[in-house]
């Protein structure tokens, strides 16, 4: 199948799953348009600073998209590019954009605050210390997951017959090694 034709039927069920999904989540939990944020309510031009809505837009296309450029390439060389777009769109649509939709929701309900306060808020000192306990740990896990990835892709060496030379994919895996690094920094 063309590529193309892929990429515009993926691109269809995400604006799809945006408008009608997006809408029914919307109108399910009762969130009002015309409430002001608290970018409008705390204008303060450094910490609160209200933007049009592509920024907003781009700013959570980015963190739902996280590893997914740069490890997705490697899940498809490995399963297969139809597993990968499956959990792309299915991930994506009704785990990633709920959870990332419901944070934002909380945070403009709770004046702006971060997961962490507003963990300490309705758990507790200790709920708030577990969670930023499971992030610091997470965020860990992840760099030790791009890092292995790194040194997989940087392994360029062959041995044969006792013999060690570079490989032909020495630019190709320096090249994926590179994007991986530069996005950990």
């Amino acid at each position: 199948m063309n590529t193309l034709v892929i990429v515009l039927i993926a691109a269809i069920c995400l604006i799809a799953a945006y408008t009608l999904y997006g809408r029914w989540l919307a109108n399910k939990w009762g969130i009002d348009p015309k409430a002001k944020t608290p970018a409008v309510k705390f204008n303060d031009g450094e910490d609160y600073v209200p933007t049009d809505g592509w920024t907003v837009f781009s700013h959570q296309f980015s963190s739902i998209a996280g590893a997914g450029p740069v490890t997705g390439a490697i899940q498809a060389a490995a399963f297969g590019w139809l597993p990968v777009l499956l959990w792309i769109l299915i991930g994506g649509i009704f785990f990633g954009a709920v959870t990332d939709f419901g944070a934002l929701y909380a945070s403009v309900k709770n004046d702006g605050r971060s997961m962490g306060l507003l963990i300490e808020k309705y758990i507790g000192k200790t709920g708030r210390r577990l969670f930023l306990l499971f992030s610091w740990l997470f965020c860990c896990i992840v760099i030790a997951a791009f890092a292995d990835m790194v040194a997989g892709t940087f392994n360029a060496y062959t041995v044969t017959d006792g013999v060690t030379s570079l490989a032909a994919a020495a630019d190709t895996n320096a090249a994926a090694g590179m994007v991986s690094i530069m996005f950990m920094v």
